[in-house]
């Protein structure tokens, strides 16, 4: 039986996903579970965006344009970059919707932080892996026009790819007693 404990400790971030689609219900599924996270005076700020395959490409085609302004970038490297961007079965944008308060911004914040959390939690329960990202396309002007979001009035928190694992990393962590200190 898979306890949360389990579930929580034995999830990792996925990189690279096979090309295997996911049952239909599955992300939605996921999602329906994601929005109970915690989240102050019940503001839901968390807004989701699945994105199809046409938009798909262009997002891939923002990333790699984004990364030739730094970089002379060769074969290889723009096969990772559409590799990491656009070979997940499924991606989702997660969008924030901008409180005028600051306060209330920063717990809004922190409550898609958790709404993505419980999303990658759901779906690694089912088997299916993710990778939240906040690369610099989730923060380009480009990916803002081309989903018509305001920022004004919304933000990018990340983009979250979802798919099976082709390969599960190990993650080592910092023991407990070298994190937690008590007061008296």
């Amino acid at each position: 039986m898979n306890t949360v404990f389990t579930t929580i400790k034995e999830r990792r971030t996925v990189h690279f996903y096979e090309a295997k689609k996911l049952p239909e219900h599955l992300l939605k599924r996921a999602l329906e579970v994601a929005i109970f996270a915690p989240n102050h005076k019940l503001s839901n700020p968390w807004r989701f965006i699945l994105i199809g395959e046409k938009t798909r490409e262009k997002i891939t085609d923002i990333a790699i344009f984004l990364k030739g302004r730094q970089y002379d970038l060769s074969e290889t490297a723009l096969s990772k970059i559409r590799r990491k961007v656009g070979s997940s079965p499924e991606m989702l944008i997660v969008v924030q919707e901008l409180s005028e308060n600051p306060d209330r911004r920063k717990e809004d914040y922190a409550a898609c932080a958790c709404v993505i959390q419980n999303l990658s939690l759901a779906l690694w329960s089912e088997g299916v892996g993710s990778k939240w990202s906040t690369g610099g396309f989730t923060r380009s002007d480009e990916l803002y026009a081309l989903l018509d979001i305001d920022r004004d009035h919304q933000e990018i928190i990340g983009a979250v790819f979802v798919g099976y694992a082709e390969k599960v990393n190990s993650s080592a962590r910092r023991p407990l007693d070298e994190l937690l200190s008590t007061t008296p």
